[in-house]
């Protein structure tokens, strides 16, 4: 299969936080990967901003380091390494002064594509914005990308907002979620949608359960101190599993939008039910080959959680009395990210002789192999009789659809482009980040008030015993992470 690659509009991408960590890892080499692919025009230009005092080619050195150290060999061609760092450009810049403002201005051209990457902490968001727009920089076509968290609970949210609101309009600003950059999590939308086999067995008739697992074998060493402000609640549920629990579960919109789509989000999130607290289970890893979670983030007397399991309910008709089990931690047996879709048992089974007959479940997988499968129960070859087998009808994306084992494209390139297409489907609404807070403010609060201790739990493992039985306690269990 032939891939497609669709070049975009010329462009003027300023990265502030140019020599950020960030920067290094995703935001630089995405761009690089698009241009060898093609897709960059080349007269585009990438132009670095911070506060760091640097030329252009100290700048151009700097890129360059990312690309050998976060671009895979093969794709690392001299040639075009030196035209992408052509195209790369940087300004000195006070983000809260005045000074490299005007310069700036100065450089940006009139008739392309002026788009502004916020690499940098929320706390700078608003003073970034205001000088943009202060200093005639940004226009009413400007495209504005912000990084989470945003914020750390709703009032800061809705702060973040209103600061992004007085320089820009909702229709510039694209709060991005790399979780939603990937295939597999816009593939999910392409096989409840376009696909008769799945839509009239998507609710609560033919649905036992879902789970959803986001799961990291690395724990918080070298950002505890960061991390122990926030957990897992605030640092992958509230946006991240959130986001993979309302595309899961929202109705179809009327059209592929980015307004509809993002609408139905929001209907799912208005729909959660409160949080029990014997619905929720909390844990913290252990000292074992590694140190603990308290020993990283330097506070031995930490109740933040590194993991967190919950039993969610959404109150509408095509969900109610569907439980979705999200978990996610660090520390783990295993990395993996999952959406498990497990359907009901068939009413009546003409094999019980046999023994059990498994239950269908649709497995959608977003890393480390992106692709899904459908476990299916089948007769075992052979003359042995109506012996039953479970197996899986499996397609991984860069198997079934990389051309001559192309790699699939990081999600920060696609993000990248569609925000210079201005196509904002995959990004984030303001009313939409609000209402996830709202939902989970009162669980923090709860923990707060309560002084609630996460359970321990040893390191390379599913996490606490507790999380086990938040399932067992329904007759039903967790995926094992430590099967293939």
């Amino acid at each position: 299969m032939v891939s497609r690659t669709i070049p975009v509009d010329c462009f003027d991408l300023v990265l502030f936080g140019a020599t950020g960590d960030l920067a290094a890892r995703k935001i630089l080499p995405s761009l690089y990967r698009r241009f060898l692919a093609g897709q960059m025009p080349e007269d585009a230009r990438i132009i670095g901003a911070a506060r760091s005092e640097m030329d252009d080619q100290g700048f151009r050195d700097l890129v360059s380091k990312a690309l050998k150290e976060f671009v895979s060999k093969g794709k690392r061609d001299a040639d075009t390494i030196d035209a992408f760092l052509a195209q790369c450009h940087y300004i000195t810049i006070d983000a809260t002064g005045d000074a490299g403002w005007s310069q700036l201005k100065g450089m940006m051209r009139d008739g392309v594509v002026k788009a502004f990457y916020f690499s940098v902490a929320p706390s700078l968001f608003g003073a970034l914005a205001e000088r943009l727009r202060g200093h005639g920089i940004a226009c009413e076509d400007s495209r504005l990308v912000v990084e989470k968290p945003f914020g750390t609970d709703l009032a800061t949210a809705k702060q973040l907002n209103a600061d992004l609101a007085a320089s820009f309009d909702e229709h510039q600003v694209y709060r991005i979620d790399h979780f939603l950059g990937k295939e597999t999590v816009q593939n999910l939308m392409a096989v409840r949608f376009a696909n008769v086999l799945f839509e009239p067995l998507w609710n609560e008739r033919y649905i036992d359960h879902v789970q959803i697992t986001v799961a990291e074998t690395v724990g918080v060493e070298g950002r505890g101190a960061y991390y122990d402000k926030s957990g897992a609640m605030r640092d992958m549920v509230q946006n991240h599993l959130m986001q993979l629990l309302c595309l899961t579960a929202m109705e179809p919109p009327t059209r592929f939008e980015p307004d509809m789509l993002r609408d139905e989000k929001l209907k799912v999130i208005h729909a959660l039910d409160p949080m029990a607290p014997s619905d929720i289970v909390r844990g913290q890893y252990k000292a074992g080959e590694q140190a603990s979670y308290v020993e990283h983030a330097e506070n031995p007397e930490s109740r933040t959680e590194s993991f967190i399991a919950l039993k969610v309910g959404i109150s509408n008709w095509r969900w109610k009395g569907v439980p979705f089990y999200l978990r996610t931690g660090k520390r783990m047996s295993r990395r993996l990210s999952e959406i498990v879709v497990q359907f009901k048992e068939t009413p009546h089974s003409i094999f019980e002789r046999e023994g059990h007959v498994p239950a269908n479940a649709l497995t959608i997988r977003l890393q480390p192999d992106e692709g899904m499968d459908l476990s299916m129960t089948i007769k075992e070859p052979g003359p042995g009789g109506m012996r039953l087998v479970n197996v899986p009808l499996d397609m991984t994306f860069a198997d079934a659809l990389g051309p001559d084992g192309e790699e699939i494209p990081d999600a920060y390139e696609r993000l990248i482009m569609d925000v210079i297409r201005g196509n904002q489907t995959l990004f984030m609404r303001g009313d939409e980040v609000e209402a996830a807070w709202a939902w989970t403010d009162p669980i923090i609060k709860g923990w707060v008030e309560r002084r609630a201790q996460p359970y321990k739990y040893a390191q390379g493992t599913s996490g606490p015993e507790e999380a086990l039985a938040l399932m067992h306690r329904d007759g039903r269990r967790w995926r094992d992470l430590t099967e293939e």
